[in-house]
C-alpha cells in the first residue's frame, strides 16, 4: 500500500482509554447512578491526603527529590513533547513580546514532561540512584475526552538515574513493585481518614499487582485489538503491569524482549 492510498489512523481511537475510541462507547460505561462518596470539602483533603502520602512514598522508596516542571516552554527549546509522530496533536502556542529585553519568544504550554525530566536530571547532577518527581500540569487541547482523559492534564511524573546494568526486567519489577506499594499505601491512608471510602462498591486495590507480557496478552486474545485486549486482561486481573510494550509483537514466538 503507498503512502498516498493508505488511510490515516483515527487519533481518537488512538488515544482512548482501553476497549473505548468513541464517545457512543463512553456513554455506555459511564455510571448513572454515581453519587460521590464525600462532600465537596472533604473530597478536597482526600485528594490533598492521598497526594502527600504520594510525594512522601515517591521520595522514600525510590529516593527522588520533587522539582517543579514548567507549565511554559519556549518553542524553539526543543523540550515540549508532542503526542504523536505526524504533528497532529499540537501544544497550546502563545507569543510573548518581551519589549524590554528586546528578546519576543514564541512559547508553549506542556503537553507532557519527558524529555523535561531528562535534561532536569543533568541540570541537578543526578547520579545512579537518584532522580526527581513531579506533580505535572499540562494541556493537551488535541486529546479524546473520555472517562479518564481530560484536556487539563495532572499527573505524577518521574525520574530516575539508572546504571546500564540495571536495564533489565529484574529490576525493573523491582522498582514497579515499590511503586504499587505507595500507591496502596495511599489508598489505605484516605481509607483511615475517610471510612466512608471504603466501601464495597468500589473493591480496594488488589495488594500485588500480576506481570505480563505484552505478547503473552496478543497470545490470550488474538483476535482483540489491543484496547480491547487491555479491557479483557483487566477482567482476570484488577491489577497490571504490562511489560514489552513498544516492541513489535510477534504472536506466537517464544522470544520475551529485554527492558
Amino acid at each position: 500500500m503507498t503512502t498516498a492510498t493508505k488511510k490515516a489512523p483515527d487519533k481518537r481511537t488512538d488515544l482512548a482509554g482501553p476497549g473505548i475510541g468513541n464517545y457512543v462507547d463512553v456513554e455506555k460505561i459511564l455510571p448513572k447512578d454515581y453519587e460521590p462518596l464525600l462532600n465537596p470539602k472533604d473530597t478536597q483533603m482526600a485528594i490533598t491526603a492521598a497526594k502527600q502520602y504520594i510525594e512522601e512514598g515517591l521520595s522514600r522508596e525510590l529516593n527522588l527529590i520533587r522539582v517543579e516542571v514548567p507549565l511554559i516552554v519556549d518553542a524553539q527549546s526543543g523540550v515540549n513533547d508532542y503526542l504523536d509522530r505526524d504533528g497532529s496533536r499540537t501544544p497550546v502556542g502563545f507569543h510573548i513580546s518581551n519589549d524590554h529585553n528586546k528578546n519576543p519568544i514564541d512559547a508553549e504550554v506542556v503537553q507532557a514532561a519527558t524529555k523535561w525530566k531528562r535534561m532536569a536530571l543533568q541540570q541537578f547532577q543526578m547520579t545512579p540512584g537518584e532522580g526527581l518527581f513531579t506533580d505535572m500540569r499540562a494541556v493537551r487541547k488535541d486529546y479524546f475526552v473520555d472517562h479518564d482523559h481530560s484536556i487539563y492534564v495532572d499527573q505524577w511524573d518521574w525520574e530516575r538515574v539508572i546504571t546500564a546494568d540495571q536495564r533489565n526486567l529484574t529490576f525493573l519489577t523491582q522498582v514497579v513493585e515499590k511503586l504499587w506499594k505507595v500507591i496502596k499505601g495511599a489508598e489505605q491512608h484516605v481509607q483511615q481518614l475517610f471510612p466512608k471510602l471504603k466501601t464495597k462498591k468500589y473493591p480496594n486495590l488488589p495488594d500485588k499487582l500480576t506481570f505480563l507480557h505484552a505478547e503473552d496478552i496478543l497470545d490470550r486474545y488474538p483476535d482483540l485489538p489491543r484496547k480491547q485486549r487491555e479491557t479483557a486482561i483487566l477482567q482476570e486481573y484488577p491489577a497490571v503491569f504490562i511489560y514489552g510494550i513498544g516492541w513489535t509483537l510477534n504472536p506466537g514466538c517464544a522470544v520475551r524482549k529485554e527492558w
